[in-house]
């Protein structure tokens, strides 16, 4: 009998929705903009989220990265002619990290200098890195063809390099880059390997985030178009550890760095937190200049999931007025959907009609409304993502929880909205309902 009852509810619904069919579809109008809005709007903001975690995970949840940075300039030595300046890492301190932290699993001291590569009449601005063989082991790099550094290289100090796939590109083209040699300064290189682009956006999301390059100077976007990996003690050779700055306030000076970057790895994720705070006191210590800062990509993961979780909400709640205005102007014309049929209210209830009935034909109504206008918002949202990505060239993800969620917020709308206009229809008193006209 309730079957019965409901299926008679429906049908009497969806004719009177069907009679009026223009005003329908404009009343349902701004559930479909509201939902696609909501879903939209979060596909965006998680894909945003995403694609910073992902770049961030690249460098390591394990790994604590120690940056050298040039400290604040002295007052007093401004003006002062050809002085040397020495600040940031050492071997000294990778020596004290490995020897005296004892969750330290894996260590490597990196030294990065932005140079020009010249391979036959091709030339291009590349960041020279001076590593370790055990590199790979810390980072997402990998060797595409060829090998990486060994310890060999390390040892008799060779002349060879491993470039990665965009300085392919852009010095070789269509050449074999293996066994072909590079020319940076004034030394030749063999190339022995190409590595993977992997590390080059590890390295943008911590140039995003932290704004500066090794020297703690601002670094121009796209300076270098690749990265070239050579021996460590080749480049302590034949780069040296001394370089020149030129400056309008100071003028000549000269600086001296070692290192300008040591990659902690500990065991575990759960060392990470407590790691870091082992090595800020250690090297504390032997740092009094404020020359260098600590990058934990376990620390800046969280931050990006709070920010994301913020900007979650704050788009949510931005489409979701939408949907606020779509329910009042359901609101609104349910109302005047009442006032229209006055004269049937009375009829039914004179040949017994019960007060829930008329409640549950109009809040039926309400429903049945929101209900496809929720279903095609969804399929709405679902598409705006797609070409977003497409044509936008930006990153978005639609998940469940936003399509169930943006769904019972449109069904929620139909219910609140379309209460009060159901529970006046049911209160008219019959004799008044009947005499309309």
């Amino acid at each position: 009998m309730f079957l019965y009852r409901l299926k008679r509810t429906v049908k009497l619904g969806v004719k009177s929705l069907w009679m009026h069919r223009l005003r329908s579809t404009l009343t349902a109008l701004g559930i479909i903009f509201g939902v696609s809005s909501v879903i939209a709007m979060l596909a965006i903001g998680e894909g945003a989220s995403r694609d910073a975690q992902e770049k961030i995970a690249q460098l390591g949840s394990k790994n604590i990265i120690i940056k050298t940075i040039k400290p604040p300039e002295d007052q007093s030595s401004i003006g002062q002619q050809q002085t040397l300046v020495e600040y940031g890492l050492t071997y000294d301190d990778a020596e004290r990290f490995q020897n005296g932290i004892p969750n330290v699993q894996v260590l490597v001291p990196n030294r990065r200098l932005s140079h020009q590569a010249l391979y036959r009449n091709r030339r291009a601005s590349i960041e020279v890195i001076g590593t370790v063989p055990w590199y790979p082991e810390i980072s997402p790099t990998r060797v595409r063809f060829g090998r990486f550094l060994s310890t060999i290289d390390m040892h008799y100090k060779r002349g060879v390099c491993i470039v990665d796939e965009r300085v392919v590109r852009e010095l070789f083209g269509f050449d074999d880059p293996l066994g072909q040699d590079l020319k940076i300064g004034s030394d030749y290189y063999r190339v022995v390997g190409v590595a993977t682009e992997q590390s080059a956006a590890a390295s943008a999301a911590v140039n995003q985030l932290e704004q500066r390059d090794a020297t703690g100077a601002k670094k121009a976007a796209g300076a270098n178009v690749g990265g070239i990996y050579i021996p460590l003690t080749t480049v302590k050779d034949r780069f040296g550890e001394t370089t020149m700055q030129v400056s309008a306030a100071s003028g000549q000076t000269l600086e001296r760095v070692e290192l300008q970057e040591i990659i902690v790895q500990v065991q575990s994720i759960d060392m990470v937190l407590g790691t870091r705070r082992s090595v800020e006191t250690l090297i504390s210590r032997f740092h009094k200049k404020n020359d260098y800062e600590i990058v934990v990509p376990l620390e800046l993961m969280r931050q990006a999931k709070d920010i994301q979780r913020i900007f979650t909400i704050v788009l949510g709640s931005i489409a979701a007025i939408s949907l606020l205005v779509g329910g009042i102007g359901i609101m609104n014309i349910m109302m005047a959907t009442v006032s229209e049929r006055t004269r049937e209210i009375g009829i039914r209830r004179a040949l017994g009609a019960k007060k829930r009935d008329i409640v549950f034909q109009f809040l039926s109504e309400t429903l049945l409304l929101t209900l496809a206008g929720g279903v095609l918002g969804i399929v709405l949202g679902s598409a705006i993502p797609y070409f977003v990505t497409q044509f936008g060239q930006m990153r978005t993800a639609v998940t469940s929880g936003s399509l169930v969620l943006a769904f019972g917020i449109s069904a929620a709308v139909g219910i609140t909205f379309g209460l009060y206009p159901a529970i006046r229809a049911a209160n008219m008193d019959p004799i008044e309902s009947l005499r309309h006209e």
